[in-house]
């Protein structure tokens, strides 16, 4: 265990095991309430710990859990970077403390700011217009599919009913477009993990209706041949839809307007460090050519002829996608983090992501069977169980990467480690990594030996959670 760092990463093992706080000491409070006496009891049972106390409680819970916070976290894909507390800050000033169905005149900095955002993300990505509605980056799927369908109906070309995914995609790309009503089109990657173009030419017809793509695709792959594939696809009377779950590879370098894209996505959590999952409030704005602009959700904000702000109606918006103009706070966090960084930080943040990627890649006694990468890699575990080789690294005190997908690489590793990590850090990965590299199938099996919870049913524990500690007696 010479790579575990317990001073670095916080403390693991059964030693750690924190009881719920009501397992702890109770204290019984009175209850004198004016409603029915059906509907209440005379008194209940409260946890009663003390300050101290109730402080270490909820410190030693966080010490279980590992985050963004806690050291690198290299999910392939998902971009688990750093979120800056600066940006955090920006989103807690009193002034940003505004509700949202105030009167226009009222929210002409609320207003400004949100279109100052559609306009850096319209450049960033080389989109004429963006909608900041989508409360995440799957919402943004959806509602760029649902832009893509009104734009087909207005043209009398409703009878598009097909959107063509690559193998290796996203597997939101395919929900997206068959929650969307469209039979989904899957094609195979080729020998060289790029889409296949012979067997994109064979998908596409007069029912094609999009292609969704992401570029650099999932392994970290970018798409030499992207100009031909969009002119495949326009020829054919499609759009292209581009998946922004990778453009923290591009940024200040590539824009996917420039490419041919039509419609995209940008998940702010992967590529503008605003917080990433966990159940809380997101935001994956869209967005799109001039010639879809008219389909964008309701409301858009525009700066009127005066030089204030106002919200309006495209003339054939596809309606509302969430409430008022998105998540607010969520927003404020990309624009805060966007200002900050500028042109010339964010194409640096993708340099160093690119770096790192490479650099970590080099130290891994693992295979990288396909290359050269970009910001993500996917390495082959080879006779070793990936499933394994992510448990057993949670005992060096690190996070694994995503396992045992894109399929196109067997037992894959699907490492991102992002721009903020430092040389050292990437280095105590690789030990990790080469250390676990190293080890038999029994130790590997029998892992994790040194977190709190042990091995878990995933499979069970997805699909049938136990939502309640209750559940557990």
């Amino acid at each position: 265990m010479e790579h575990y760092d317990q001073a670095r990463y916080g403390p693991a093992g059964e030693d750690t095991n924190e009881p719920l706080l009501s397992e702890k000491d109770q204290t019984t409070v009175e209850v004198d309430s004016s409603l029915p006496d059906d509907l209440t009891r005379d008194e209940v049972e409260l946890p009663s710990p003390e300050e101290p106390e109730l402080a270490r409680h909820y410190v030693r819970l966080s010490q279980q859990n590992y985050g963004v916070d806690s050291g690198p976290y290299p999910l392939g894909s998902c971009t688990m970077k750093y979120n800056p507390r600066f940006t955090e800050e920006a989103a807690a000033l009193p002034d940003a403390a505004v509700h949202p169905d105030r009167s226009e005149d009222s929210l002409q900095g609320t207003l400004e700011l949100l279109g100052d955002l559609q306009d850096y993300l319209g450049r960033i990505g080389g989109m004429d217009a963006v909608t900041l509605q989508p409360p995440a980056g799957a919402a943004g799927e959806f509602t760029g599919i649902l832009v893509a369908e009104a734009y087909h109906e207005a043209n009398d070309e409703g009878h598009r009913d097909e959107v063509i995914v690559p193998d290796a995609a996203h597997g939101t790309n395919f929900a997206s477009a068959a929650l969307g009503g469209y039979d989904v089109v899957e094609i195979p990657s080729g020998d060289d993990g790029r889409v296949d173009l012979e067997a994109l030419e064979a998908a596409l017809g007069e029912n094609t209706a999009a292609l969704m793509l992401t570029n650099p695709n999932t392994l970290g792959l970018f798409e030499r041949d992207i100009e031909t594939i969009a002119e495949m696809v326009h020829d054919a009377g499609g759009l292209l839809y581009y998946d922004g779950a990778n453009l923290n590879a591009l940024l200040g370098r590539a824009r996917p307007g420039d490419m041919g894209f039509d419609i995209m996505h940008f998940n702010v959590h992967k590529t503008f460090a605003t917080p990433h999952g966990g159940g809380g409030p997101g935001a994956g704005p869209v967005g799109v050519t001039d010639e879809l602009a008219d389909f964008l959700p309701d409301p858009h904000v525009r700066e009127g002829d005066a030089g204030d702000y106002e919200l309006y109606t495209p003339e054939h918006s596809v309606g509302k996608v969430h409430g008022f103009q998105g998540n607010w706070p969520v927003l404020v966090k990309a624009f805060a983090y966007i200002d900050r960084l500028g042109d010339d930080g964010l194409a640096d943040a993708s340099a160093k992501a690119v770096l790192n990627a490479n650099y970590l890649a080099e130290q891994l006694d693992y295979e990288i069977p396909l290359g050269p990468f970009h910001h993500e890699f996917v390495a082959s575990a080879g006779d070793q169980d990936a499933a394994d080789v992510a448990k057993r690294m949670l005992d060096y005190g690190v996070h694994p990467p995503t396992t045992k997908w894109p399929e196109l690489v067997d037992e894959a590793l699907m490492t991102e480690p992002t721009e903020v990590e430092t040389k050292d850090n990437l280095d105590d990965l690789a030990d990790a990594f080469n250390a676990v590299a190293a080890e038999d199938d029994e130790t590997l099996e029998s892992a994790p030996n040194r977190t709190t919870a042990r091995r878990i049913d995933q499979t069970t524990a997805a699909r049938n959670p136990r939502l309640s500690w209750h559940d557990l007696e």
